[in-house]
């Protein structure tokens, strides 16, 4: 006997009526097909992702139970079975659950016959109670998942999948039973469903006067940076390019407005710039200037990752003869800066307020976080939602005196709204002299423990105070920033300067040791973007930060070695990438070139055993018969499909980038055994390495040909173009040595080309991504000098705003069409950036293990001061050179302070349209090599007749 099954009914809008009610009430039971019952078990199949355990039990031989344990890693437990389903019009499918397990996610997949498109049905943080409940899901319940398919209309399906995805994760047990599809009727019309917050508000500030809502209310695309401690993603603030600022993630917002008589001033009604501490420190700063009156807000972070506040700083000027009186709102919203366009992981627009409770010396939103002026406020006032609605706008009218004030709470001491619409403003009356300025500062404290300590912290003038916590903010980042100096011509400076910056991102965007692309839509970390951001930042002279990323990344490897592709607080994620494994094994070859720790490096070898392993099988699978078809040749030996490549997410493909990765970890592999004295590892993992390059080469001349093109394809299946994936290639794999010289030259031609279309306005396009950047080096490394600087030129008129040396991740054409940008800045552009910026300057060249000197650096930047690098880190010391023409020589002045590589130190010579002049090294002459001057010793002098 079954116990009682209590309904539950997971479905969108409401009844569609009285006449429908009574059909299913008598009708739908007798018209149900079972689509099983569950008394044939043997018909189903339980499987676990990586390090995932199941089992199944069946109960009474009338009910299914899938037991699962997740080991402290995410990925899912899944009950499947192959059931063809024919599916009407309309219908509800039905099954009946109970089972004990934390929250997790429930999901119902239905898949069709070739196993690549796929519907589903979610219920997020389900817990099972344990007595059964029946559960219907309609038509309209059901979402088209993922698939290459173009008609996502569910009419036929193959295989169904019961699967519990880990929130929680944890151990537990779901039960399933009586599983039935009904047929329904048609469905009349039904009224639209509710509007949403963020639809209510948008349609609302496209009523209200332009400025009184934030610009991305406001059909505009806006812009952000990000305000942090180093390693504190999990506590950080946005600003906006109008000086509102997100206080915490996905958080509510502090925007400035200006009240003068009637007048409001805010962001649409002043002219608006930006800029950061020292042109490049992550203290940004937004000005308004309207007419003679700017007002200047500053934010930045201090304390510690465990123990950090935001500080706000306003500075009001008054620039003319006359003293001017008004008063400063600093508003509490319940907007994010994350405008409503951004859907990823933290979607963006409304956060909502419920709460405000002012005890005359702060502010308390929602209950928790504590708002705290520095100076005195002279007053506080509130508003909300009451029953005549809700107008964002109303407030700022209400006290410019623009409206009547009975909706305002005037010296209100507490505010709740139900809707969440709660918005408050502290008030300060100023007279600013002529030519006078007042400052006014706000404290947000992250964390209890900086609150309790923050009310002895501030003593005597708070301005002084917020100078002198700016001051050693600033310190405390230009020595983590400077470690590598950049000298560059006037003209150019933003690109030291943007370096500089897209480190200060990479720190800024990390969670402790985990390196993160994001705070926003990408806060979790993967081993792609933490093993790329490594160089940068063993390059720049942080191989401790790089080292704790590896040594906390590496023990998320699964029990098989596969290596998760990212981790998060769920734990290890199964979704296999296949090119996780070779970068994993070329951080810690990064780490090992740089630093030389062989105790290091012993600790972290087994990660690498365990990652070559399993490559090695990942490579065998594909090894097999059916791939010497002449359809499949081109997959023979390459690592599986995967989708590590975004553009192959509907369905996943051999991407070349997987296999270029994976052939970089076998290199890497082979240094590190070599390293610690493992000849047989060394050897095997050699052996396996030139089979797997074979098999690679192969299948790129086998894709060439059956697509019938010229260039480095992205997969072998499609033969499409794609040169951003193909910079790998190039960097960090050793391509140059093995690929076609003519085969990477029509590869990158064909880029280029496509650039200068779309450069010159020849082509349509709406928007790209910045990964782009990665191309500069490759340009570098083909020796295309004179390229750099028209591909430099155009990707930073990119950077938005420009002075705040950061991009998104999606870059688009018109700068204020609204769009999903992605996280701002995105650390792991930040990265490809770095990485680019360094190789102008010098790159290690795979083919004789060279340095070679300013390949990147136009020789128009030669004349006067010239260029020049400081400690830059190398895996043989650190690298200081000056490059500048005088007095119609060319001069290189390398400093000492490195062991010169097996190559030697290489200048290439930089003029295209000159023959290399005649040169003397250390005042002896020297012979020029294919156009190239090596140097063995440091310090050296070397002089060239131009």
């Amino acid at each position: 006997m079954k116990n009682y099954r209590e309904p539950v009914r997971w479905q969108t809008g409401k009844s569609v009526g009285m006449v429908l009610g009574l059909w299913l009430a008598f009708g739908m039971a007798a018209q149900a097909q079972t689509l099983d019952d569950f008394s044939q078990p043997t018909l189903w199949h339980a499987e676990g992702t990586d390090d995932v355990s199941t089992s199944l039990r069946s109960v009474d031989g009338k009910a299914l139970c899938l037991a699962f344990d997740f080991q402290g890693v995410s990925g899912a437990a899944t009950l499947r079975r192959t059931l063809p389903i024919t599916f009407p019009d309309n219908f509800a499918l039905s099954f009946d659950v109970r089972g004990t397990m934390a929250p997790n996610d429930l999901q119902l997949k239905l898949i069709d016959a070739s196993g690549d498109n796929v519907w589903w049905f979610r219920r997020e943080h389900f817990e099972p109670t344990a007595t059964w409940q029946h559960i219907e899901v309609r038509r309209r319940d059901i979402e088209f998942a993922w698939g290459p398919g173009k008609d996502r209309t569910l009419r036929h399906t193959h295989g169904l999948e019961f699967t519990v995805y880990a929130g929680q994760g944890g151990k537990g047990e779901l039960c399933v039973d009586n599983l039935k599809l009904a047929p329904l009727p048609t469905e009349p019309a039904t009224a639209a469903p509710p509007k949403t917050p963020n639809a209510l508000l948008l349609e609302q500030a496209a009523q209200a006067p332009r400025g009184l809502y934030p610009r991305g209310f406001s059909g505009e695309q806006s812009y952000w940076t990000l305000v942090g401690v180093d390693g504190g993603a999990k506590h950080s603030a946005l600003l906006s390019e109008d000086g509102a600022v997100e206080v915490d993630k996905g958080g509510w917002s502090i925007e400035p407005l200006l009240f003068s008589d009637h007048e409001i001033i805010h962001w649409a009604s002043v002219k608006t710039t930006q800029r950061l501490e020292d042109g490049y420190l992550p203290i940004p700063t937004v000005h308004w200037q309207a007419d003679t009156l700017s007002l200047e807000t500053t934010a930045f972070a201090t304390g510690t990752p465990q123990r950090s506040q935001l500080l706000l700083r306003y500075v009001l000027h008054n620039d003319s003869d006359r003293p001017r009186q008004l008063t400063l709102a600093l508003m509490t919203r319940p907007f994010q800066v994350n405008p409503p366009t951004q859907f990823l992981n933290t979607p963006g627009g409304i956060s909502s307020i419920h709460d405000l409770y002012w005890d005359g010396h702060s502010l308390t939103v929602n209950g928790h976080t504590r708002v705290l002026p520095l100076q005195h406020t002279d007053a506080f006032v509130a508003d909300g939602f009451d029953t005549r609605g809700y107008d964002a706008a109303a407030l700022a009218q209400r006290l410019a005196g623009q409206r009547p004030t009975e909706n305002t709470q005037r010296g209100a001491s507490r505010l709740h709204d139900a809707q969440g619409f709660g918005q408050g403003a502290m008030l300060y009356r100023l007279e600013l002299p002529a030519h006078g300025s007042r400052t006014v500062g706000l404290v947000v404290p992250w964390h209890e423990e900086s609150m309790a300590a923050f009310d002895d912290t501030v003593s005597g003038d708070a301005a002084v105070w917020l100078q002198q916590q700016l001051v050693s903010t600033a310190n405390l980042w230009r020595d983590k920033l400077n470690r590598v100096t950049l000298h560059l011509p006037r003209a150019q400076q933003a690109i030291a300067d943007t370096a500089r910056s897209a480190l200060a991102q990479m720190l800024l965007s990390r969670d402790g040791p985990a390196l993160q692309p994001g705070t926003r839509s990408y806060a979790r970390s993967w081993v792609r973007d933490g093993a790329m951001m490594t160089e940068g930042l063993v390059r720049s002279g942080h191989a401790e930060v790089a080292a704790e990323f590896v040594r906390w990344y590496a023990p998320h490897q699964f029990s098989n070695g596969k290596v998760p592709c990212c981790v998060d607080a769920r734990g290890s994620d199964p979704v296999p990438e296949n090119d996780s494994h070779g970068e994993m094994i070329f951080a810690i070859a990064e780490l090992w070139r740089y630093t030389h720790d062989r105790a290091e490096l012993e600790k972290l070898w087994p990660t690498v055993a365990r990652a070559v392993t399993y490559m090695d099988k990942l490579r065998e699978s594909e090894r097999s018969p059916a791939n010497q078809t002449a359809e499949r040749r081109a997959l023979y030996g390459l690592m599986p499909a995967s989708i590590s490549h975004e553009g192959y997410s509907a369905k996943p493909m051999h991407s070349y980038w997987d296999d270029f990765w994976a052939l970089q970890g076998y290199d890497d592999a082979v240094l590190l055994a070599t390293a610690l004295d493992k000849p047989d590892d060394a050897a095997r993992i050699a052996s396996a390495r030139d089979t797997f390059r074979t098999d690679l080469q192969r299948s790129i001349n086998a894709a060439m040909t059956q697509h019938g093109i010229d260039f480095l394809p992205g997969a072998a299946e499609l033969g499409d173009f794609d040169a951003t994936s193909t910079t790998i290639a190039l960097s960090p794999n050793d391509g140059q040595t093995w690929l076609p010289p003519g085969l990477l030259e029509r590869t990158f031609e064909r880029y280029w080309q496509g650039f200068l279309q779309r450069r010159d306005g020849k082509t349509e396009w709406d928007d790209y991504t910045p990964y782009e950047l990665r191309t500069i080096a490759s340009f570098v490394r083909l020796g295309w000098r004179d390229r750099v600087e028209p591909l430099l030129t155009f990707f930073f008129a990119g950077r938005r705003p420009a002075a705040w040396n950061q991009w998104a991740e999606v870059v688009g054409r018109d700068l204020r069409k609204p769009r999903f940008v992605g996280d701002m800045p995105h650390a792991w552009i930040a990265s490809d950036y770095l990485r680019s910026a360094y190789d102008l300057f010098a790159y290690e060249r795979a083919g004789d293990h060279a340095l070679v000197l300013a390949a990147g650096i136009p020789s128009t930047w030669l004349q006067g001061e010239g260029v020049g690098i400081e400690r830059l880190r190398t895996p043989y010391g650190e690298l200081g050179y000056t490059l500048r023409e005088v007095g119609g020589k060319l001069e290189l002045r390398v400093k000492k302070g490195l062991t010169p590589p097996p190559g030697g130190l290489v200048l290439p010579w930089p003029y295209a349209d000159k023959p290399p002049g005649q040169a003397w090294l250390n005042g002896q002459p020297v012979a020029w090599r294919a156009r190239e001057i090596v140097i063995r010793t440091v310090p050296a002098t070397l002089n060239i007749e131009r």
